[in-house]
């Protein structure tokens, strides 16, 4: 599987950068060019639409191609929906360089050609939104959340594992609540397609709540998912060393010795 999906990545890449580069050049000789204003609304507007639908298609073989290599510190796949989460986790990090590369056109764009944007600030807002979100899922998938051990680890095993089902089970009425309390609200925005009352006015709370209440069902089904499959795992048992990352010591080590 992974090289049809590394075609189709290369294939919706290279469509997505032709089709940019066209509207990039009819801004400059037409009239009626479609701009950032227009992008965020489709309707009656098919060209539009392809471009969104292959941005989508871009971002998402991406991630799926990408979600087959490990990191360095990243823990092995164990789980039913560590595949999923670990799609998300790509598609944040390709989001990350996204906004890097609106925030420095916003840069170039008003310090050098003294023609600031009416977008980039509220875009580069709303990617990150999707980022914090997608992170917390990846978070959980790696085990990497914020968690103290020190009562953890003098358990026995046994209540080792009913503190964990404790845990997954607050995660669970958690969601159950947040999901119960936000639905309506979400669905209303998401219905109406809300949008930030600014010039270039996106859709950003009709977008975002809804996306809350998904993430936060994904990141208690990944809870569960990881509940599964460390059950039957040795005890653990953690220490400072366990934060030390010898990879990134032996990389400034090296750097270190070249400068000399």
């Amino acid at each position: 599987m992974r090289r049809p999906i590394k075609l189709a990545m290369i294939g919706f890449s290279a469509l997505t950068a032709l089709l940019f580069v066209w509207l990039a050049i009819n801004t400059i000789i037409s009239e009626d060019a479609i701009g950032m204003h227009e992008m965020i609304r489709p309707a009656g507007r098919p060209v539009v639409t392809v471009m969104l639908f292959l941005i989508i298609a871009t971002l998402l073989s991406a991630s799926l191609y990408l979600s087959d290599t490990k990191g360095v510190i990243e823990q092995e796949p164990s789980g039913f929906f560590d595949i999923i989460s670990l799609v998300c986790s790509r598609l944040a990090m390709i989001a990350v360089g996204l906004i890097v590369l609106v925030m420095f056109f916003e840069v170039v764009s008003r310090y050098v050609f003294s023609r600031p944007t009416l977008w980039a600030n509220e875009l580069s807002l709303w990617i990150a939104s999707f980022v914090f979100l997608l992170a917390g899922q990846y978070a959980m998938q790696q085990r990497s959340h914020i968690r103290i051990y020190v009562v953890y680890d003098i358990m026995p095993r046994w209540m080792q594992k009913t503190a964990d089902v404790i845990s997954v089970g607050l995660i669970c009425t958690f969601t159950l609540a947040l999901v119960w309390g936000g639905y309506n609200d979400a669905l209303r925005r998401f219905l109406r397609m809300e949008t930030f009352g600014t010039a270039w006015d996106p859709p950003i709370p009709g977008t975002v709540k809804p996306a809350i209440l998904f993430i936060i069902v994904l990141v208690t089904i990944q809870a569960v998912s990881n509940l599964i499959a460390d059950w039957n795992k040795a005890p653990e048992h953690h220490s400072a060393a366990d934060d030390i990352d010898e990879v990134e010591i032996e990389n400034i080590r090296r750097t270190l010795e070249g400068d000399k």
